[in-house]
């Protein structure tokens, strides 16, 4: 740590996606959908009630504040707004634009309020942050995308400059590699803790992550999730730094709607009615979670038990979800409501495949080759590729399957083996 002298505080965001269009939605109410629309908007409001409870002394944003290159005119003039009350509460905002939103879009010509601060792409850039009683805190760098695909480090060209207490690099990059999103602006953990900065403000990463303390590298995550694969709170963090240069971070969500997977296992019951009360107790514990916000739910059925076969049927599984938002009513603009979004089946029978696969004849064999693909990364992937031939012939498909870890083959060879299993049975007991 370091003596700062000047205790102050600042909010790191990131990853805003203001407009995000929600795609792949089908068959949803008009108030899901509108509700959706608004979410992105709902949560830059809560980004400025938390400078306006805080009192916080800047604010930065670390990339991707747009959805597309080509903002929306309505998302411009909502930021532009929301960027006026945060300096009209006395803080300073500081800028930097990622991979969703470089400088090369198509962007409407508005002013931005005094004490906004957008650093271009031409290098990266060093302003003074300060307390609201007008003392110096922190320098604070930063650059932006010229363009969507930046594949140089970034991170290299940022070079401390004296004569501020505390140093923060606004950054929007991918560090280590994260395989989940783009290799933008790639970077290494190494390089960012030893490069002589206090805070790596980072975006791109959706979900937070504190990678490492003192100095600290940090993703806040977006503040809004777009899909079920960005579950559970999201928002911003408080920071504060002490006059002795220590730091307290507080996350503050600020999601307007909240996406969750929950898991419901059929271990144990024997009847349809029992399935159903599960199913409504769990959807229940949602909606006190999600404290009064409305709620998108993946249901994963999941456990052995004898309900296993008759999910496995054709269209079962959409009927269960068909009826289950038939109880829960159907979502108002106003309310807290939950939407299933999804039925998965990832049940099993209560014949374990490891035992079955003692068995003598076709059945055994099968299953006894399945078993070791699942085991085995190099087997699952020959086992697969033998299974969907045709469809590995075309080039966007076969890119799409080899990019799957070995866990996922894994999941859908003992899918594929608990199917074949129930029909295989189903058809010697007919």
């Amino acid at each position: 740590m370091i003596t700062v002298g000047i205790p102050f505080t600042f909010v790191h965001a990131a990853d805003l996606h203001l407009d995000s269009p929600f795609k792949g939605l089908t068959k949803v109410p008009d108030a899901v959908r509108e509700r959706l629309r608004e979410s992105t908007f709902a949560a830059l409001r809560g980004l400025c009630d938390i400078v306006r409870r805080e009192k916080v002394d800047f604010v930065v944003l670390a990339g991707d504040l747009f959805d597309a290159a080509d903002r929306s005119l309505r998302a411009q003039l909502r930021l532009q707004r929301a960027l006026g009350e945060m300096t009209a509460l006395g803080a300073q905002v500081y800028i930097v634009h990622g991979n969703h939103d470089p400088e090369s879009g198509r962007q409407a010509k508005l002013d931005w309020p005094e004490g906004v601060h957008v650093f271009d792409s031409g290098g990266v850039g060093c302003l003074p942050a300060f307390s609201r009683d007008g003392e110096l805190v922190a320098h604070v760098y930063g650059i932006s995308y010229p363009t969507q695909a930046v594949t140089d480090n970034l991170a290299l060209r940022f070079k401390k400059k004296e004569g501020a207490p505390f140093h923060l690099a606004l950054l929007h990059a991918n560090v280590d590699g994260d395989s989940s999103h783009d290799n933008y602006a790639p970077c290494k953990l190494e390089e960012l803790a030893n490069a002589g900065f206090q805070y790596w403000a980072l975006g791109h990463v959706h979900n937070r992550r504190i990678l490492h303390e003192y100095p600290h590298v940090v993703y806040p995550g977006n503040i809004q999730g777009r899909s079920i694969r960005e579950t559970g709170g999201k928002g911003a963090y408080v920071v504060s730094v002490s006059d002795t240069g220590s730091i307290d971070m507080r996350f503050r969500d600020v999601a307007d709607v909240l996406w969750q997977e929950i898991s419901v296992s059929i271990a144990g019951i024997e009847r349809e009615q029992e399935l159903k009360n599960r199913l409504l107790t769990a959807l229940e514990e949602v909606g006190r979670e999600a404290e009064g916000r409305p709620a998108l739910v993946r249901i994963r059925l999941e456990g052995r038990g004898v309900l296993h076969d008759r999910l496995l049927q054709p269209i079962v599984a959409e009927e269960w979800l068909e009826e289950l938002r038939e109880w829960l009513g159907e979502p108002e603009d106003s309310k807290a409501w939950i939407w299933p979004e999804t039925i998965v089946v990832r049940t099993g029978g209560l014949l374990q495949l490891e035992t079955a696969s003692e068995e003598s004849g076709f059945v055994g064999e099968l299953l006894r080759r399945g078993v070791a693909a699942t085991q085995q990364s190099d087997l699952s992937k020959a086992l697969l590729d033998e299974a969907i031939d045709a469809l590995y012939r075309q080039p966007k498909i076969r890119e799409w399957l080899d990019s799957r870890s070995h866990e996922e083959r894994a999941q859908w060879i003992s899918q594929a083996m608990e199917l074949s299993l129930s029909l295989l049975r189903e058809e010697d007991a007919g």
